[in-house]
C-alpha cells in the first residue's frame, strides 16, 4: 500500500472517528433532555393529580356536610313527630293509669 493510501485511510478512520464521537455527544445529549422532559412531564401529572385529588376530597365533604344536615333535619323532623304524638297520648295515658290505680283500690 502506497504512503498516500495510508494516509487516506487514517484520515478516512479520523473523520469517522469524529463523526461517531459527534453522534454520540448527540445521543448523550438527546437521552439528558428526554430524561429531563419526562421528570417535568412526571412532576407536571403529579401536580394535576394532586389537585384533582385535592378538589375531590372537597367535593366529597361538601356531599358529606350536606348529607349531614339533612340528616340532622330528618332527625329533627322525627322527634318532633314522636314528641307530639307523645303528647296526643298522655292524657290517654294518664286516664288509663288513673283508672287503673282506682280499680285496684277499689
Amino acid at each position: 500500500m502506497t504512503m498516500e493510501a495510508i494516509q487516506k485511510i487514517a484520515e478516512t478512520e479520523a473523520v469517522e472517528k469524529a463523526r461517531r464521537a459527534a453522534a454520540e455527544a448527540d445521543a448523550r445529549a438527546l437521552l439528558t433532555e428526554a430524561e429531563r422532559e419526562g421528570e417535568a412531564l412526571f412532576e407536571k401529572l403529579r401536580r394535576v393529580a394532586a389537585e384533582s385529588g385535592r378538589e375531590q376530597l372537597a367535593q366529597a365533604e361538601e356531599r358529606a356536610s350536606a348529607r349531614a344536615a339533612e340528616i340532622g333535619r330528618e332527625t329533627e323532623q322525627a322527634r318532633l313527630a314522636l314528641r307530639a304524638e307523645a303528647e296526643r297520648h298522655m292524657d290517654e295515658a294518664a286516664d288509663m293509669i288513673v283508672t287503673k290505680i282506682l280499680e285496684q283500690n277499689a
